[in-house]
C-alpha cells in the first residue's frame, strides 16, 4: 500500500454557506407570502366597504325619491345609514318649468356616502356619489 495516498480537502465551510443561502431564500419567500396575504385581505375588506358606501348612497337617492313621490317637503339632509358605517348627504335641486302651458318640476338629486372612518387620509376611506334627475 505504498502507492496510494489519501487527499483530504477542507470543505466544511461550503456546507454552511449553502445552509445560510437556503435559510435566506426561505425567509424571503415567507415574507412575500405574508405580505401577499395582507394585501389580499385588505383588498377584500375595501371591496366590502365600497359596496356598503354604494348602497348607502343609493338609500339616500331612494329616500329623496320616496319623499318626492309622496309630495312631502324636501330639504337637503344628512344621516347615517345603519349597518354601513357611512354618513349620507342628500342634496336636492328643484326646477319648476312650464312647457306648452303644462307646468312641471325637475328634481336633481345627489347622494354622497362617506365612510365614517378616520377621514380622507385613512387608507380605509371610501366615498361614493350617485346622481339622479327625476321629472
Amino acid at each position: 500500500m505504498t502507492g496510494h495516498k489519501s487527499i483530504h480537502v477542507n470543505q466544511h465551510g461550503f456546507t454552511l454557506v449553502q445552509a445560510i443561502f437556503v435559510l435566506v431564500v426561505l425567509g424571503m419567500l415567507g415574507t412575500y407570502m405574508v405580505t401577499l396575504l395582507g394585501v389580499q385581505q385588505s383588498t377584500s375588506t375595501l371591496a366590502v366597504q365600497q359596496a356598503r358606501a354604494y348602497q348607502a348612497a343609493r338609500a339616500g337617492i331612494e329616500w329623496a325619491a320616496a319623499r318626492i313621490a309622496d309630495g312631502k317637503a324636501l330639504n337637503n339632509a344628512s344621516f347615517v345609514v345603519a349597518g354601513t358605517g357611512c354618513t349620507v348627504t342628500v342634496n336636492v335641486d328643484k326646477v319648476d318649468y312650464s312647457e306648452v302651458g303644462s307646468p312641471g318640476t325637475i328634481y336633481h338629486i345627489a347622494s354622497v356616502a362617506v365612510s365614517t372612518g378616520l377621514g380622507k387620509s385613512s387608507p380605509d376611506y371610501v366615498s361614493r356619489t350617485l346622481e339622479v334627475t327625476l321629472q
